[in-house]
């Protein structure tokens, strides 16, 4: 217990942390590896404690006595029992069942006999179980390795994969010392313990885990760093063909492996090779039965709810790709994002080894525990704020503008219906004004400012207002290159995109992020368009991200919950309201100072 501790920590699991005791940034770094922030208010921000958030911080090395620890040396009043009794029943449970390999069988044990049959008699799980050989070893099926995995996870008591994995086929990787620019090529040191505390030195131990690091971190180079540890033929996931060609371009960039060794597998390429990259949507493209039918429809969850899982492998176009080639590795980039079809065959997948990569394991379809349960639980993080005092990610200050609403507007958003109310919200007008206000700003030769927005109408009118170039899900992706690469070397200053923009989008000198909208409350996508304006600036500069959104409005209520992963690694939102418009419009003077 500490008098001036910032915390408070309740018998329901949660705890109440002052934003201005001295103590708060102490504080909540101490809690973060295994809390999970629930609301940021100005004064007093609310943590959580998970079953999940627990076996995550266990999987990492973590012990319930360290986690105690923490609690009672930051804490301004004793820690409830039940807290404490929660902490150590839940953290002792993630290791205490392990499923190992005995020659061909797939075994389940426990040091424990009698909780071992009772768990094994349970319900959702005695169907997984083929044999018993004494009171604490069964025999279970190895080809439902993931689905023992994720009923042992609902049902309160992880399971521990050690059984290893199989040898995919050989493929040697040498990472080079020197990029095709000439530049020196190596590992910075929280990349190379990432990659190397997922590999484990090749031991049962490593090989299944999510690496939680932001964006402009170089996750990327963390991936490549693996495939040269694991040194076999290697499948990559992505959300989109944009990242499946940064991927494409990094290997060939920072590895010894030629193009004709990297191939694409997409909508638009389908090439196989020793490294496949493919997009999550075109392995869940289904086939096509008819020829009125979308060619470019993929499975939906209601169809994974409806079919059995062999009639979902059948309607699944692209499965073959799993099976046809004897993958060593697989990388889930941006797991947070992994559609829920891609869960099912990751079922499939239990004896390769499986990375994911990750800005954030918060997704908006809480499905975190097929996460933990089938690609493996959190193995390395470093908290935002870390990152940005070593200088490896930028400074960032992020800030709400928040406009009001014209009488008219007022009275339209009073007698709307509530999606209707949102809507309206997002596309106020008002924020075409703010939006010139901060290009005249941010108008050095140096800075690249990016537009991001949810609502096409929107954008399209905004892009001929200010004569900015727009990209969306429609636009071609040898158009959509073709600008990022002027937006990369310069000759394009200013840039607009709309959802697409979110994620794997390789922008090094974005400086200024501006948000007109957003999807809804959404978490991860905060953290995602942040990301895109953190990468390292040449000139050692800050990043800047702005938020504008209608005040007193649903909107507003959302902005606050998107705002929760930011809080949660460390950043403040500066609210600017009309009142303080004027800091975004300088003086001609000092306009000219800036340049």
């Amino acid at each position: 217990m500490n008098p001036n501790g910032a915390i408070i920590v309740q018998s329901n699991m949660e705890i109440m942390v002052e934003v201005d005791a001295p103590t708060y940034e102490a504080a909540r770094d101490a809690i973060a590896p295994f809390t999970e922030l629930v609301k940021s208010p100005e004064h007093l921000h609310t943590y959580k404690i998970s079953h999940l958030s627990l076996w995550n911080a266990a999987a990492t090395g973590l012990r319930a006595k360290e986690v105690l620890e923490r609690l009672d040396s930051q804490s301004r009043y004793p820690i409830p029992q039940t807290v404490i009794t929660e902490v150590e029943d839940y953290m002792s449970r993630y290791g205490l069942l392990r499923l190992k390999k005995d020659g061909d069988r797939l075994l389940i044990e426990s040091d424990d006999k009698f909780m071992f049959t009772e768990i094994c008699k349970l319900r959702e799980v005695e169907p997984f179980v083929l044999e018993f050989i004494d009171d604490t070893h069964a025999i279970v099926d190895p080809e439902r390795r993931g689905h023992l995995k994720m009923a042992l996870t609902n049902a309160g008591f992880p399971v521990e994969d050690l059984a290893g994995y199989t040898v995919g086929d050989p493929l040697p990787i040498k990472l080079r010392d020197t990029m095709l620019n000439g530049k020196e090529f190596k590992l910075r040191d929280y990349q190379k313990e990432a990659a190397q505390v997922f590999y484990a030195s090749g031991s049962e131990k490593g090989g299944s885990g999510v690496i939680v690091l932001p964006c402009g971190s170089g996750k990327t180079v963390i991936g490549i760093a693996t495939m040269a540890l694991v040194q076999t033929k290697t499948l990559i996931l992505t959300p989109n063909i944009s990242a499946s060609r940064q991927w494409i371009r990094e290997i060939c960039d920072k590895t010894d492996l030629t193009p004709d060794m990297v191939k694409e597998y997409s909508g638009e390429v389908k090439e196989i090779g020793p490294v496949t990259v493919a997009t999550y949507q075109i392995l869940t493209q289904r086939k096509r039965a008819k020829k009125s039918e979308n060619p470019n429809e993929t499975l939906s969850e209601i169809d994974l709810e409806e079919g059995t899982e062999e009639q979902v492998k059948k309607e699944l176009s692209n499965f073959p790709l799993f099976s046809q080639q004897k993958w060593g590795l697989m990388i889930y980039d941006e797991v947070h994002l992994l559609p829920a079809p891609v869960f099912r065959l990751s079922t499939e997948m239990q004896a390769t080894r499986r990375l994911g990569l990750t800005a954030t394991l918060v997704r908006e379809d809480h499905k975190e525990t097929e996460v933990f349960s089938l690609i493996g639980p959190k193995k390395y993080d470093i908290p935002w704020r870390i990152l940005e005092a070593q200088g490896w990610i930028a400074t960032a200050d992020c800030n709400e503008i928040r406009i009001p609403m014209e009488s008219e507007m007022k009275m339209k958003y009073a007698l709307a219906p509530v999606r209707d109310k949102i809507t309206l919200a997002s596309t106020n007008p008002e924020k075409t004004d703010i939006v010139q206000r901060l290009l005249k700003y941010y108008d050095k030769p140096d800075d690249r400012v990016l537009i991001i927005g949810q609502y096409i109408e929107q954008l399209e009118n905004l892009s001929k207002v200010l004569d900015i170039p727009l990209i969306t899900g429609k636009t071609p992706n040898k158009e959509r290159d073709k600008l990022y690469a002027a937006f990369r070397d310069g000759s394009q200053k200013n840039l607009m995109v709309s959802k697409v923009g979110n994620f794997a989008i390789d922008l090094p000198d974005a400086n200024v992020l501006i948000q007109i909208s957003g999807t809804f409350g959404s978490r991860q996508e905060e953290a995602q368009r942040l990301g895109r304006v953190l990468r390292p600036k040449q000139d050692g500069g800050a990043a800047h991200f702005y938020s504008i959104v209608t005040q007193d409005s649903k909107e507003q209520e959302f902005a606050m919950n998107r705002q929760l992963f930011l809080t949660e690694q460390g950043y403040a939102y500066k609210i600017i309201k009309r009142g303080d418009w004027d800091i975004l419009a300088r003086t001609p003077e000092e306009l000219a100072a800036r340049q």
